[in-house]
């Protein structure tokens, strides 16, 4: 096979190898676990026999998905470092059909499961001590009985499944294979084809006329095929409010927030508070008008840096700059911090074939690894502690809790890299002494509040009222769809609509309004994050403690129960308001930077 990858220090890869030592290995285990999963077939209507029955299927459905995702990773993660290879291809291809055929082997659990009373699982319990320790497992399962239906009811659901995600399936389809771009020029004076990918580096130019091409021409495409964004996107609304109403929930937002044991009430309070400060964004708006010498604002000149100091990092110095942040959190964290460091849990170079982007990924049993495409930059610096924060926090989850417990809702899954993040912010603006850096720092971390808390729920907002105006009948047209978008961008941003009129397109390129409620809890992490680190690096030993012990929780509790282990109150305002005192201090210290260096 080609090997893409000869000319990297092997102390800069990750070591697959300790979780599989060959790929032999792999294939030897994939097959006693396919054995293994047919003959766990055998266990359907079995489940509620015994106490005894129920403790032993329990067990052995969380074995074998515990073997499963030990061999997802090997192949996946093999799949990443060179996509080229036909072999790990083909083997990624076999983990998922193992996974196919465990849900086929375990449909039967949770129709089973939920015929039995509060009284019957009490009694069993007695029975087999053993399943006290499966109580919140069971409890998670029991609180979803009011919203299954009878099992014939159900059966035609799951055989529909593929019909109710067609409309997501359409438009990705659509969106990244068959819609193509105009070409346009770049910085360079060069014409180069519009795709997805270049599409946000041509909006952080420093050419304003670059910027307003690329911008024109991408909005152009989906004004053009605006329609059909609408078809796409009215169906899957229409798709999530009819599931929501079969199985008896007020909406699908409720539908949506349940499924994670979150309450309506959190969702709503981070739109009010959101709201409420607005003004913050308007004045950061007009900051950026000014320092960028416009008449006038467009929504093509939001992205751009307001710096132009390049600050330069290499890979080793980040690595010692991160074990620095990150000594904050202790021995305990910073001993795995060495560990994630030195015992090669990083495929941190960029080489042909490697998947693009950052992720912390690993399995219960394996090192929680993270994948990089390392580049000398700022930018870099801060998805190595982010991803850093999301393999902490596996760690110390897995270390602390069994399997079945051993891992942390997305609710909760941006919290910890984020808050990493803000406290290397932290730290750099209270170690820098040039001008030029400070700017650099505090403009990444005001462009990534605006991108996260106030774009995201923006997001947020617009999907609610799209899901709203189904339910009530309303018809989601490309005229109401471009309508609503526009006055609550218009209000976000407060950049009138009338002069941004390819803005009111944007809806129909966002992957994420297919996602079921998901947006929301990028905001609502990022604000937690912002307010933690505030207490972290400003609070008391016991305020560290209490979240490591956020880390170490995993499932073992809800969502909102583990997040308050940790100081948070995410059903308060208190946390949100904290986040927007951090941003209004940094936006106000940026003003009387820039009133300073406009003196010298």
């Amino acid at each position: 096979m080609t090997d893409n990858r000869s000319h990297l220090k092997q102390e800069e890869t990750w070591d697959l190898s300790t979780i599989f030592e060959t790929d032999q290995a792999w294939e030897v285990e994939r097959q006693a676990l396919e054995s293994d999963l047919k003959a766990a077939q055998n266990d359907a209507g079995h489940l509620l026999d015994s106490a005894k029955s129920l403790l032993d299927i329990t067990e052995t459905s969380l074995e074998l998905m515990r073997r499963l995702e030990k061999l997802y990773v090997y192949a996946s993660m093999k799949n990443d470092q060179d996509t080229t290879i036909a072999t790990y291809q083909e083997m990624e291809a076999k983990a998922t059909a193992l996974s196919s055929l465990y849900s086929q082997t375990y449909a039967f659990y949770e129709p089973e499961f939920l015929t039995m009373t509060t009284e019957q699982l009490e009694a069993y319990k007695v029975e087999e001590p053993r399943l006290v320790s499966y109580d919140h497992y069971f409890e998670k399962l029991l609180a979803a009985k009011d919203h299954v239906l009878s099992q014939e009811a159900e059966e035609l659901l799951a055989g529909a499944s593929e019909i109710f995600g067609s409309a997501a399936e359409t438009f990705s389809i659509f969106d990244n294979a068959d819609v193509t771009y105009p070409w346009v020029t770049n910085d360079e004076g060069e014409l180069v084809e519009l795709t997805h990918g270049n599409f946000i580096s041509l909006m952080e130019s420093k050419n304003r006329e670059v910027r307003k091409g690329a911008y024109e021409a991408y909005y152009g495409v989906y004004e053009q095929f605006q329609h059909t964004y609408a078809k796409t996107l009215q169906t899957n609304v229409k798709v999530h409010n009819y599931k929501a109403k079969v199985r008896g929930y007020k909406s699908a937002r409720h539908a949506a927030l349940s499924a994670n044991f979150i309450p309506e009430e959190v969702y709503d309070t981070l739109l009010a508070v959101v709201n409420k400060h607005l003004p913050l964004l308007h004045r950061y708006m007009k900051l950026r008008q000014d320092l960028l010498g416009l008449d006038e604002l467009k929504m093509y000149d939001v992205y751009t840096p307001l710096s132009d100091h390049d600050m330069a990092i290499t890979y080793p110095e980040a690595l010692e700059k991160s074990r620095q942040v990150l000594t904050i959190f202790g021995k305990d964290y910073s001993e795995r911090v060495d560990r994630a460091f030195s015992e090669r849990w990083i495929d941190a170079h960029v080489n042909k074939g490697k998947r693009s982007g950052a992720y912390s990924g690993g399995s219960y049993d394996t090192n929680a690894f993270m994948l990089l495409n390392w580049q000398d930059t700022l930018d870099n610096l801060y998805t190595l502690i982010h991803e850093t924060g999301h393999s902490l926090h596996s760690t110390f989850t897995r270390e602390n809790q069994p399997y079945v417990y051993g891992d942390y809702s997305i609710f909760l899954a941006e919290i910890a890299s984020t808050t990493n993040e803000n406290i290397l912010t932290e730290t750099l603006l209270e170690e820098v002494t040039d001008d030029k850096e400070r700017f650099a720092i505090l403009n990444h971390y005001l462009d990534g509040f605006k991108g996260t808390i106030f774009r995201q729920t923006q997001f947020a907002e617009f999907e609610l009222a799209i899901h709203k105006a189904d339910q009530e009948g309303k018809v989601l047209t490309s005229d109401f769809l471009n309508k609503t978008y526009a006055a609550l961008n218009e209000k976000y941003y407060g950049l009138a609509a009338d002069d941004n009129h390819d803005i009111q397109f944007e809806w129909a390129r966002i992957p994420h309004f297919y996602y079921n409620f998901y947006v929301y809890q990028y905001a609502t992490g990022f604000a937690a994050a912002s307010y933690l680190a505030d207490r972290i690096v400003h609070g008391t030993d016991q305020d560290r403690e209490n979240y490591l012990d956020y880390l170490k929780a995993g499932n073992s509790d809800y969502p909102l129960n583990v997040i308050a282990k940790a100081g948070v109150d995410m059903t308060s305002a208190d946390y949100l308001e904290g986040a927007f005192n951090v941003f209004e201090d940094r936006l106000e210290e940026l003003e009387n930077l820039i009133a300073k260096l406009g003196a010298k």
